[in-house]
Parts: C-alpha cells; structure tokens; sequence
C-alpha cells in the first residue's frame, strides 16, 4: 500500500516557474543553495554515471558573462536585439546554476539517456529551488548551445554542454498560471 504524500502532490500539481526577469536580491546563499544541489543530484540516472554537473554562477560573474555572451554574438553575425536577449540574462541575473551534461562513455547506458538525465537534473534543480521558496526559472537562449560561449565563459570540455540555467532569487510576485495541457488530449491508456 502506497504512503501518500499529498503536500508534495499538491506543490506538483501547483508549481510555477517565476519568469528571471521578475527575481530580484536576494539571491540564495551557498549554504542555502547546497541543499537544493543535494536534491537535485538524487535525480534518477541510469548506470550511476552522474552524467551532468554544476557550474554556480554568483552575481559577481554575471558581467562577464553577458561580456562574452555579446562578444561571441558579434563574432557570430547576430542582430543588436539577439545580442540583446543573448546576454539579458546575465545582465538581469543574479545567481544561475548551470546544469552542465556531462557525456561519458558507456557501453550499456546510451547518450540519449544521459541527455535525459541531465534534463531531469534541471527539472530537480528548479523543483527544489521551488519547493524551498525561492523563485526559479530554466532557461537556455542560444548563448547555451554556443560551443564558442560554453567554451569561453563557462570552460566546457568537447563533451559538456549546457542542459539548462536555473536561474534563482527571490521572486516578486507570483505569475498568473499558464494554460495547461488537457490531459486527455495527451494520455494513452493501454490495457491489453
């Protein structure tokens, strides 16, 4: 028989991302945010193989992020508005985990699985960062699938990237719930 948990359900059924651009100071602090890396590191994983990591970005680091995401902008023929959004979030941020996949040779336990288990860690990530009271929000943008960028401001090896960037502070107010999907219209039932 199933011991239910239904505050945890209930925060499921409930939670809202709060969009980045709305967090404002402060941010978590390295012994609030250890807890919610510790939660976000129980993610389901196939092999044990830990196929992702995390790169914290503190405030400070911010600047020179938006810097290299501008530059590598420019190198890459952008218009002034992608450069805009390329490097908004750093300019706006103030402390962002990013969950960095981590692609490791396996015999048994395939690179799309691993990809998976970076998104989960993600997902985890921003749960907890939820659940904690904090407000939270997964973005990516395309400074996050640059290999110039991840090179350059984040240090990434050939077989890293960046599966996300939780982004988390304290929000400012709560947003309006978005439509949701009709569950019906997406969920088959197969019984025989």
């Amino acid at each position: 028989m199933p011991f239910p948990n239904p505050a945890a359900l209930e925060f499921l059924l409930t939670r809202r991302s709060r969009p980045a651009k709305t967090l404002q100071a402060p941010a978590p602090t390295r012994e609030e945010l250890r807890p919610l890396l510790q939660a976000a590191a129980r993610t389901p994983d196939h092999g044990k193989l830990e196929p992702w990591r995390f790169i914290v970005i503190e405030q400070p680091a911010m600047a020179r992020l938006a810097e290299v995401a501008e530059r590598r902008g420019e190198s890459l023929g952008f218009d002034a508005e992608q450069i805009r959004k390329g490097r908004a979030q750093f300019d706006e941020g103030l402390l962002a985990v990013a969950v960095i996949e981590v692609q490791k040779p396996s015999d048994k336990i395939p690179p799309l699985e691993q990809t998976y288990s970076a998104g989960a860690a993600c997902l985890a990530l921003l749960n907890a960062a939820l659940a904690a009271g904090w407000g939270a929000n997964w973005l990516t943008g395309w400074p996050s699938h640059d290999r110039g960028f991840m090179t350059e401001a984040l240090g990434l090896a050939e077989n890293e990237r960046i599966a996300g960037l939780i982004h988390i502070a304290t929000e400012t107010s709560a947003p309006p719930d978005r439509p949701r999907p009709e569950l019906d219209g997406i969920t088959t039932w197969v019984d025989a």
